[in-house]
Formats: structure tokens, C-alpha cells, sequence
């Protein structure tokens, strides 16, 4: 992997934290979300929260698909890695990741957004204060993922 192909994979994966970041800025206030604030949020509300939930999704698709398995290849480490839970034990392994558990986690949570629920306003108001506090997890684990690079990179 050269430096700047995986700078590239780091540089994307830090817009959507940086966006994430913001959507989360601006519901904050609005912590927790209970179904009958949810809805009340104007139209302006409601985008900030699809921005919350897409962004959580891409940076959390964008690492698992394209920045573990990049870290993977920038540390040469050998054996036999042929499913994505075995990149992610090796990961866990040499530090780069705390958690495979709660790696998995994330990704579990990121699939429940892909199922929507428009007509029951309390599944989405739990779904979103959960991934609220998923998301802090989310972002330190992007951040200690680019510290540990910094050491092959």
C-alpha cells in the first residue's frame, strides 16, 4: 500500500467523521430523542438527522471496507487472513483495533439503518440515541486506527 493511496482512504473517511462530527454538534440539544420530539423537528432537524445517520453509515462502510483491510496490508502482516473477521482479529491482535466486539457492534448498528421505519417514530428515536453514543465510539476508533498507522505509514 503506498502512502498516498492510504493518505487518500484516511482523507475520506475524515470528511465523514468531520460531517458526523457536526450533525452531532446540532442534535446535541436534542439528546434524547423521545418519538414525540422526533416528531416535532422541522424540516431542517430532520436533515440534520439524515445526515447524522448517513455519515455514521459511509464512515463506518468506508473504514470496514477500505481502511482495516488497507492498515492490514501496510503492516505486511502474514498468515492467512481470508474472512473479514479474521483481518479484524489480527487487527485487534496487533493493537490497532481495542474491540473486535465492538467493532461488530458498530456494523450491526449501521445495518439496522438500512431498515427504516417511517411509522414507528419510537424504533427511530431509540435507533438514533443508540447510534448517538455509538458514534463517540466510532470516532476514537478512527482515530486510534490513524495513530497506529502512523508507526508502518
Amino acid at each position: 500500500m503506498n502512502k498516498p493511496v492510504f493518505d487518500g482512504i484516511v482523507d475520506i473517511c475524515q470528511t465523514h467523521a468531520q460531517r458526523l462530527r457536526w450533525a452531532m454538534e446540532q442534535l446535541a440539544q436534542k439528546k434524547p430523542l423521545t418519538a414525540q420530539a422526533l416528531q416535532k423537528l422541522t424540516d431542517i432537524e430532520l436533515a440534520v438527522c439524515d445526515q447524522f445517520i448517513v455519515r455514521f453509515s459511509k464512515l463506518q462502510d468506508a473504514m470496514g471496507a477500505k481502511l482495516l483491510p488497507a492498515v492490514i496490508e501496510l503492516t505486511h502482516e502474514e498468515g492467512e487472513l481470508a474472512t473479514f473477521i479474521d483481518k479484524l482479529n489480527r487487527l485487534e491482535k496487533i493493537g490497532a483495533l481495542t474491540s473486535v466486539d465492538q467493532w461488530l457492534k458498530l456494523r450491526e448498528m449501521r445495518n439496522q439503518f438500512a431498515h427504516d421505519y417511517p411509522n414507528d417514530p419510537e424504533i427511530q428515536a431509540s435507533l438514533l440515541n443508540k447510534a448517538f453514543d455509538m458514534a463517540a465510539q466510532l470516532l476514537t476508533i478512527l482515530d486510534q486506527v490513524v495513530v497506529f498507522s502512523k508507526k508502518y505509514n
